[in-house]
C-alpha cells in the first residue's frame, strides 16, 4: 500500500518517499490527491484532504480510520469520483481514470460504493427488484440467463435468502441490516472490480454488524474483490483490513499491515486511537493523554496537524510537515520522531521530557522486555461464517 500525507518533504511539495512505494502493484490508487471545498468568504477553503496518495492492492481490504471530520469520506467520494478532485490524479490499472461521460460510466461500472446510511440510500418508492435491475440497465449489463435467476443469485450473495421473499419489498419493509445488503447487493449488480464501504456499519445495530463485516470478508475471500473500507472505529478495522491507513485532519499520517498498526502503532495519533479502543487484553485501563480536538479545516495547523494535541511535539512539528519514513517492513508514518534527518536544533526522542503522569505510548506491549499482546484480529466470541448471520434472513422487519 502505497501512502504520503501531501508533505513528503520539508518544504512541502509533497513527493512521496521511495520507501513508500509498494512493490505489489495497485488496481486502484490516488496520487497526491487534494479537495478543497470553497466556504462562503472571498478565498477561505475548507481543507478537506491535502496531497493523499494512497493504493489499493487487488484482492484485499484496505481500511481507513479516524476521528469524524478526517476526510476519510471525502476521500472515498473522490475515489468513486462523486467529487472532482481540486489536484491530484486518480489510476485505475495503472492508468488515469478515463475522461468524459462514457469514461466516467466505464470506471464507474468497476468501482462501485456503499453509503453509510442504508435508511436513505434505497428509493422508499421502488421494490427491491427494482434497485437490483436498475444497474443492469444502466451499465448494459444483460443477465446470465433468466432475470429473476440473476437477481435471486444477487440475493444469495448478500445472504438474504429465500431471494423470493425479498425482490418485492419495499425498503420500509426491511431492517437495516436488510437494506444494507440490498445496497451491496445493488454495488455487485455491476459486477465491480472495487468496493468502496463507507462506514456500512456505523447506522446499524451492534448485534448485526458483525454479519456486514463477515460479508465483506466473504467477498474478499471467496470472490477476491478489492474493497476499501471506511471506519472510525480502529478495532473493527483491524478485526476485517489487511492494511489500515490512519487519516487526520485531511492527511494520513501511517499505514501498515492491520496487524503492524495495532500491536505496533508509531505515530501518537495512532496510540491514541488504539488507547480509546476497546481491549480485553488490556491490563489496566489507559489514561489518555491527548488533548483538543480535531482543528477546523478553514485554518489547518501549520507543519504536523496533530502537533497541537501530541505530548512529543517539538519546535519543527508546528513549523515544517513531517516526511513519511519507513519504521518497518512495509510500515510508514509521518512524523518527526521517526525521520530519517531532523533540521538542527530539534531534540532527539531519547532526550524529550514529558509532562504527566500517562504518555500515549505508554501501552505495556511497548515496554522493553515484555512481550506483545497478541494482535486482535478476531472478537471474544465465536465468528460466525459468512452467510449464516442471523439477522440475513431471520431478523424481523423494521428491527
Amino acid at each position: 500500500m502505497t501512502t504520503s500525507a501531501g508533505h513528503g518533504s520539508p518544504d512541502g511539495t509533497g513527493a512521496a518517499s521511495a520507501s513508500a512505494i509498494a512493490s505489489r502493484l495497485a488496481l486502484l490508487e490516488a496520487r497526491e490527491i487534494t479537495k478543497h471545498f470553497p466556504a462562503g468568504r472571498r478565498g477561505a477553503v475548507v481543507h478537506a484532504v491535502d496531497g493523499v496518495s494512497l493504493a489499493l492492492p487487488a484482492g484485499r481490504i484496505t481500511a481507513i480510520v479516524g476521528e469524524s471530520g478526517s476526510g476519510k469520506s471525502t476521500l472515498a467520494r473522490l475515489f468513486a469520483r462523486l467529487l472532482k478532485p481540486t489536484s491530484g490524479q486518480l489510476l485505475l490499472d495503472g492508468q488515469a481514470a478515463p475522461p468524459g461521460r462514457g469514461g466516467r460510466r466505464r470506471y464507474a461500472q468497476q468501482v462501485q460504493m456503499v453509503l453509510q446510511d442504508p435508511f436513505a440510500s434505497l428509493n422508499p418508492v421502488h421494490d427491491v427488484r427494482y434497485h437490483l435491475t436498475r444497474p443492469l440497465k444502466v451499465h448494459g449489463l444483460g443477465p446470465a440467463g433468466n432475470l429473476d435467476e440473476s437477481l435471486a443469485a444477487l440475493l444469495e450473495r448478500v445472504a438474504l435468502t429465500p431471494p423470493e421473499r425479498f425482490l418485492r419489498k419495499y425498503p420500509h419493509e426491511l431492517s437495516g441490516g436488510q437494506r444494507q445488503r440490498v445496497a451491496i447487493a445493488r454495488a455487485l449488480a455491476a459486477r465491480p472490480r472495487v468496493l468502496l464501504a463507507d462506514e456500512p456499519v456505523s447506522m446499524l445495530d451492534v448485534s448485526i454488524r458483525l454479519g456486514i463485516l463477515n460479508l465483506l470478508a466473504g467477498l474478499r475471500e471467496n470472490e477476491g474483490m478489492t474493497i476499501l473500507y471506511i471506519t472510525h472505529d480502529i478495532a473493527s478495522a483491524r478485526y476485517l483490513a489487511d492494511e489500515i491507513a490512519v487519516m487526520y485532519a485531511g492527511r494520513l499520517v501511517e499505514s501498515a499491515p492491520a496487524t503492524s498498526v495495532s500491536d505496533r502503532p508509531a505515530h501518537p495519533y495512532t496510540q491514541l486511537l488504539l488507547s480509546a479502543a476497546p481491549d480485553p487484553d488490556r491490563p489496566e485501563p489507559v489514561r489518555l493523554s491527548g488533548r483538543g480536538s480535531v482543528p477546523s479545516l478553514l485554518t489547518p495547523p501549520p507543519g504536523c496537524r496533530f502537533h497541537p494535541r501530541c505530548p512529543h511535539a517539538m519546535e519543527i512539528c508546528s513549523q515544517l510537515p513531517p516526511p513519511p519514513a519507513e519504521v518497518a517492513p512495509g510500515h510508514v508514518s509521518a512524523c518527526w520522531l521517526h525521520a530519517p534527518e531532523r533540521p538542527a536544533g530539534t531534540v532527539a526522542p531519547a532526550e524529550r521530557r514529558h509532562d504527566g503522569p500517562t504518555r500515549l505510548a505508554d501501552d505495556p506491549s511497548h515496554q522493553q522486555g515484555r512481550p506483545t499482546r497478541p494482535a486482535l484480529r478476531h472478537p471474544p466470541f465465536p465468528r460466525p461464517r459468512h452467510g449464516q448471520s442471523k439477522e440475513a434472513g431471520d431478523e424481523p422487519a423494521g428491527h
